[in-house]
């Protein structure tokens, strides 16, 4: 059975990282993979600088990883991941035929509600058209909330940065271009919390673990205690025969080297 490609998201804005605006496309991203059977593993965050988002796009676009980018795409001086897109694959721009034809429509159907011109040679019409100018390659990603695409190249798929728009144009692209993936690989999460136990004391115990199934990935977060008894909650993730066994290792372990499954009394 082929291995499923990574998935990994790129987010871009500044005002993600001045902290102006919380970011939701990693968790909503993290769902609609749960969701088919697909996981991610990795996430960017990086600023609107050109040079930033062409390094990063470069880097990118030489693996072979389903890649989910979000904002910068629009047709204001910040909006440059279009421009870096095009210049990290050495291709030119040109407006897409097809997102021309959707901008338009967009742009009627506001006219008819009172909203600006449906005359595409407008200033602000000449404007909107930027948002459909893509790398040349691009195929379109419709966007069901405003018409206005998004765009997708190399299995790299280039969305807005609004997660109203971003969410139903990641659940498209996962069930039109990688339903082959869905469900591919079974997995399953197992957890418990260890008490008594310095972590340093168990680590022998994780590192043979992932030696003896070697497709089972051990966890381990230490808590001080800060809500109740300082702990640790081990886990393991994986295929689910072999990780039910390395759950029951890693339990039996804990006791061995004197944990406990259950608080201390106080």
């Amino acid at each position: 059975m082929p291995i499923p490609p990574k998935v990994r998201l790129i987010a871009v804005g500044d005002e993600i990282l001045s902290g102006r605006r919380q970011d939701k496309h990693f968790s909503k991203l993290i769902e609609l993979l749960a969701q088919r059977g697909m996981q991610l593993s990795e996430a960017d965050f990086i600023s609107d600088d050109h040079d930033d988002i062409v390094a990063c796009l470069k880097r990118s676009f030489a693996t072979g990883d389903i890649v989910f980018c979000c904002g910068g795409i629009g047709a204001t001086p910040d909006d440059r991941t279009r421009q870096a897109a095009a210049q990290a694959l050495g291709v030119g721009l040109v407006l897409h035929p097809e997102a021309e034809r959707l901008i338009g429509e967009r742009c009627r159907e506001m006219a008819e509600r009172g909203q600006g011109s449906a005359d595409m040679s407008t200033p602000e019409n000449l404007q909107r058209l930027q948002m459909g100018v893509f790398p040349v390659g691009s195929e379109i990603v419709p966007n069901p909330y405003n018409k206005i695409p998004g765009f997708f190249i190399h299995n790299h798929t280039f969305m807005p940065g609004f997660p109203v728009m971003a969410a139903p144009m990641m659940s498209w692209t996962l069930d039109t271009r990688y339903a082959q993936w869905h469900h591919q690989i079974e997995r399953v999460e197992h957890s418990f919390l260890a008490f008594s136990l310095p972590e340093s004391r168990i680590t022998p115990a994780l590192e043979a673990l992932e030696q003896r199934w070697p497709g089972i990935k051990a966890v381990s977060l230490p808590s001080v205690g800060d809500s109740g008894h300082p702990h640790i909650d081990l886990g393991v993730k994986g295929e689910p025969v072999a990780a039910a066994e390395a759950l029951e290792f890693l339990r039996a372990e804990v006791l061995r080297v004197g944990g406990r499954l259950t608080p201390p009394e106080k």
